[in-house]
């Protein structure tokens, strides 16, 4: 009897009950993720609720912002780092230039960036389901330290979509409970609100996570202590509290047993990464390749016309202002980027290879050996360096000494230290644009919350008319906003 009640309860981890997908459904157009959860059963022992934590990073990965690079890909079409190589055939043209428009009529207007609303709700759903089934459940066989353990994973989570939907949107609905009678007519959050729960969250969640990698059994592919404190710095310094930024990113820093910088570049993705903070496994059921959505995304195709005779079958191609933002002998423009003539056409074509295997060279079975990195230890020496020059009595030394450590496995000669503030500032803003191109819209962000944006972007031909600083939010989902008539679309579409 035991064996098939336990089976049950797995069961339901897989298969969340129709109406709580439905209620959900009527707020947000999530659609139905590859691994539900429920609020119920699920939660009665340790191993159980630890599943349907596992169904939380499914569901992260199962939809597209997430599992297929769309926010690496959006916030580099949106900025001035990728190129949609077929222009005004490519379906996210209107992303590159900066012009998305409502697709569509009726009930089936959409707009291209829809999916990194909805997959960012679904898995804000699923992290709910998780943090309201671990408070609900009375089990003795559900211990404190695995609730503490779950619900501070699911808050991380939680914090985590939310960073990117403000960014992304600004103003969004602050969804904090599955309870569809609580949200079915909620209203857009201040940006303010939002950010200040993403740090609740994430300082509730550093409190209690672990600061090893157990939960993954030494993957680093679940949230821990450190994961949280990283995205702490980072949302620290987007909120310009440059002391807090500087202190959480000091404490990741400090853990040279865990975090180091990776000296050769080929390394930084792999699983065995040791700069990785958080890694996403890219194992799904939908695939048992090798590849990573980054790879399959970024790298081209191709085209074998004869022996030895290879070109390139592009979605994407790097743009000239990212190609020449590099120093002459930095490692980063020769390892991280590769080129291949385009097929038919005398031209080159220029990719980023940060992730070697795409869709042209997996192996079919095999255990990936690159994994999606979402946090690594070199955005926390940006982040401080940038904290320390903008914090109060301005830290020059500290920070051009952060930018050194990053510029010293690129080959590039160190800063001297008689920087200007302003060099400072363009020395930052450079290592920015050259060490995290084309990773999770970090250029993009920069651009953003710098107020550099307007007066770079518009001055690219692409981008041309500029038709308004409204283009640096992107729509809210059309079919959202017919679901709640509270909701209210950004200004300008």
């Amino acid at each position: 009897m035991k064996h098939d009640t336990d089976m049950k309860n797995k069961w339901f981890i897989l298969l969340l009950p129709m109406a709580l997908l439905g209620a959900c459904n009527k707020l947000v157009s999530i659609s139905d993720p590859t691994d539900r959860i429920s609020n119920s059963a699920v939660f009665s022992s340790d191993a159980l609720a630890n599943s349907a934590m596992n169904g939380v990073y499914n569901s992260l990965l199962a939809d597209g912002a997430f599992s297929k690079a769309m926010a690496s890909l959006y916030g580099s079409l949106s900025a001035d780092e990728l190129l949609a190589f077929y222009g005004v055939n490519s379906t996210y043209y209107t992303i590159n230039t900066n012009h998305i428009t409502v697709m569509g009529i009726g009930n089936a207007r959409t707009t291209p960036t829809d999916n990194i609303w909805t997959s960012a709700y679904s898995t804000i759903y699923n992290a709910n389901a998780v943090i309201e089934g671990i408070a609900a459940s009375t089990s003795a066989e559900l211990h404190d330290s695995a609730r503490q353990q779950l619900t501070a994973e699911a808050k991380c989570l939680r914090a985590f979509c939310y960073f990117y939907l403000v960014n992304f949107y600004g103003d969004v609905p602050l969804i904090l409970t599955i309870n569809y009678d609580k949200v079915a007519t909620i209203a857009r959050s201040p940006q303010d609100a939002v950010y200040q729960q993403i740090i609740t969250d994430l300082q509730e969640a550093r409190n209690n996570l672990a600061d090893n990698y157990n939960a993954g059994k030494g993957k680093r592919v679940r949230v821990n202590k450190w994961a949280a404190t990283a995205l702490l710095a980072r949302v620290y310094l987007f909120k310009k509290d440059y002391a807090s930024a500087i202190a959480m990113a000091t404490e990741v820093i400090n853990q040279p047993s865990l975090f180091a910088l990776e000296p050769s570049l080929t390394n930084v993705f792999l699983n065995t990464s040791r700069e990785a903070i958080w890694q996403l496994n890219p194992k799904t059921k939908v695939t048992d390749n090798d590849n990573t959505p980054d790879g399959v995304t970024f790298l081209p195709g191709l085209y074998i016309r004869t022996p030895g005779d290879t070109t390139g079958v592009f979605q994407y191609i790097l743009s000239s202002q990212l190609l020449n933002a590099f120093e002459q002998g930095d490692k980063r423009r020769s390892e991280w980027i590769d080129s291949l003539p385009i097929y038919s056409s005398p031209l080159t074509g220029y990719y980023m290879k940060k992730y070697r295997i795409g869709n042209f060279n997996y192996t079919q079975g095999a255990d990936p050996v690159e994994y999606p990195t979402v946090l690594r230890l070199a955005e926390l020496y940006l982040v401080r360096a940038e904290a320390q020059a903008n914090g109060t009595g301005g830290n020059i030394a500290g920070a051009i000494a952060d930018l050194n450590t990053i510029r010293s496995r690129t080959g590039l000669p160190a800063l001297p230290g008689n920087l200007s503030p302003a060099d400072l500032q363009a020395a930052i803003a450079h290592e920015w644009q050259v060490e995290f191109f084309c990773e999770w819209a970090h250029r993009w962000f920069y651009l953003k919350r710098t107020g550099q944006a307007t007066k770079v972007l518009s001055q690219i031909a692409l981008k041309q008319p500029w038709a308004g600083d409204y283009q640096l939010l992107y729509p809210l989902p059309p079919a959202d906003l017919n679901k709640d008539l509270h909701l209210v679309q950004n200004p300008g579409y």
